[in-house]
């Protein structure tokens, strides 16, 4: 991977401003808790001092030498005292907190070294399986089971390429590429098909409708493996014999990508925590399954990156329904 080693200053430069904005948060937590304590502290002087002020005798019993101040210059003393030390306790909140993240920083940087280079080293294997799969296709015959087979792998291929893309893009720039409007119909059509074969071999009718051609403004492999990560999941959740559908539709500025399954529904868990990281059922799903995984929790990422929500709109023992909405374009 020495392609890649000249890259971590680019990588530390771009985690380099939110760093320093955590540690400017972090330094002004500090100071505002310890401005509260002296501010206390002043307001508590303060009080005594007038308490003093209006019980001389108190104030003589407890010495027998008077020492007379005026109380506003008192009051200015411990106010000045006061901001010295806010202003302290700031800069030391401050340099507190830049000491205390960069261990996170060096993590980030390692991080973001690695995605960067295991993007690039990927790309060069990809490259030559899809030149093998074309001299694959060039002799076997036109319209062909074999032909479609290695058509199929071809397009995951390329899609699987387009993913390691993003992912090289990302680390390397920190933001996602503006996305252009596209046709939503097409992709989630090939998404779909894409796993029609697996759904053959486990037994479940996978069908898509869609209506019309609605447009979404959105990375098409995003979109793709957004659908793919809710089909993946209704496929793992639904038994022989049953079925998933999938559509697309149009509702004023909204597109709504509809994937029902005939499974049992979502049981021990709480439907709403299917899209965090990881999250685990306690009861076997089909395949004797029980965790939701990580897939569930990259479609809302996805979905939350266009503007869009991804929710559990019905579930029960007839099935379970997932709504991938997104504004329209």
């Amino acid at each position: 991977m020495t392609a890649m080693r000249g890259r971590p200053a680019t990588a530390q430069s771009a985690d380099s401003p939110a760093l320093r904005r955590a540690a400017l948060t972090v330094g002004i937590r500090i100071a505002a808790a310890i401005a509260l304590m002296v501010v206390a502290v002043i307001i508590a002087a303060a009080a005594y001092m007038l308490y003093l002020s209006h019980q001389p005798d108190v104030a003589a019993s407890n010495t027998s030498a008077r020492v007379y101040v005026e109380s506003n210059d008192m009051l200015k003393a411990m106010v000045l005292a006061g901001f010295a030390g806010i202003l302290a306790a700031g800069a030391i909140g401050w340099l507190s907190a830049r000491s205390a993240i960069r261990p996170l920083g060096r993590a980030l940087e390692l991080q973001r070294r690695f995605v960067q280079e295991a993007s690039h080293e990927l790309r060069t294997p990809l490259t030559i399986l899809d030149a093998r799969i074309q001299l694959a296709e060039a002799k076997v015959q036109p319209g062909s089971d074999a032909a479609r087979i290695l058509g199929q792998v071809r397009q995951d291929t390329a899609a699987l390429s387009a993913t390691v893309q993003e992912l090289l893009l990302a680390a390397t720039a920190g933001t996602e590429a503006s996305a252009d409007p596209i046709s939503i119909s097409p992709v989630v059509q090939e998404a779909a098909a894409s796993l029609r074969d697996v759904a053959v071999s486990r037994g479940v009718q996978l069908e898509t409708t869609h209506d019309g051609g609605p447009r979404v403004r959105i990375q098409a492999n995003s979109l793709r493996r957004a659908v793919l990560g809710l089909v993946d999941n209704a496929l793992n959740h639904t038994p022989e014999g049953g079925r998933i559908t999938v559509a697309v539709a149009q509702s004023g500025r909204s597109v709504a990508i509809t994937v029902h399954d005939t499974g049992g529904g979502i049981t021990g868990i709480e439907p709403s925590r299917v899209f965090d990281r990881f999250a685990h059922s306690t009861d076997p799903a089909a395949g004797g399954r029980r965790s939701y995984g990580l897939g569930l929790a990259l479609v809302r990422e996805i979905a939350v990156a266009a503007g869009g929500t991804i929710e559990v709109a019905a579930t029960g023992p007839g099935g379970t329904t997932m709504v991938l909405t997104l504004p329209a374009a």
